[in-house]
């Protein structure tokens, strides 16, 4: 099961485009044309972070650039496991009591370890939840809109999970900007 994550690009204060990386990455490169300056910002929606990249050369040049960058991300997640199932091999150090108490277990230490972090995270979903949100909102922010009035308010806000304070601090801020902003809070209040 493959995830298709999607993409927001700001020219200047607005929204320019959004999409899958593909898209955004196409469109981008028909605006700039032969110039490969790019004053756009791309970010993930995912995570709030910007994207770098390379739009030089012709439209095909870019499109063979972004299949690569895809193909090196989509063989850097896959290894080791049943990746039809959506299983992934990585290695987990524990004590030998661990090992231990784990060999009880009916099921063997894979079922179990599974099943131990399915109930973490459902224990803990909220407050993971809204610190992903408030992360991928500071990382916009800082990218955007730091030197926007109420910035540092607003940022102190969102880690207080104060909702109206944010929306009072971000209230002076571009239309697309504050709208994007307060999407990726999501979660977060």
């Amino acid at each position: 099961m493959k995830t298709e994550y999607t993409y927001t690009v700001f020219d200047g204060n607005s929204i320019f485009v959004r999409g899958t990386l593909h898209d955004v990455v196409l469109k981008i490169k028909r605006k700039l044309g032969d110039n490969s300056n790019n004053p756009l910002l791309i970010f993930s929606d995912e995570t709030g972070k910007t994207m770098d990249f390379n739009f030089q050369g012709s439209e095909h040049d870019v499109s063979k650039r972004l299949e690569v960058f895809v193909s090196n991300v989509s063989s850097a997640q896959e290894g080791p496991g049943r990746p039809r199932l959506g299983v992934v091999s990585r290695e987990v150090s524990l004590l030998p009591r661990h090992w231990e108490w784990l060999a009880t277990q009916s099921g063997g230490a894979s079922v179990t370890l599974r099943k131990l972090v399915e109930a973490a995270q459902k224990g803990s979903f909220g407050k993971n939840t809204a610190k992903a949100s408030q992360e991928k909102t500071h990382a916009f922010m800082s990218a955007i809109a730091g030197d926007l009035k109420g910035y540092e308010d607003a940022l102190r806000a969102l880690y207080r999970a104060d909702k109206a304070s944010f929306e009072t601090h971000t209230q002076t801020w571009p239309k697309d900007i504050r709208s994007y902003a307060k999407e990726l809070t999501q979660g977060a209040f």
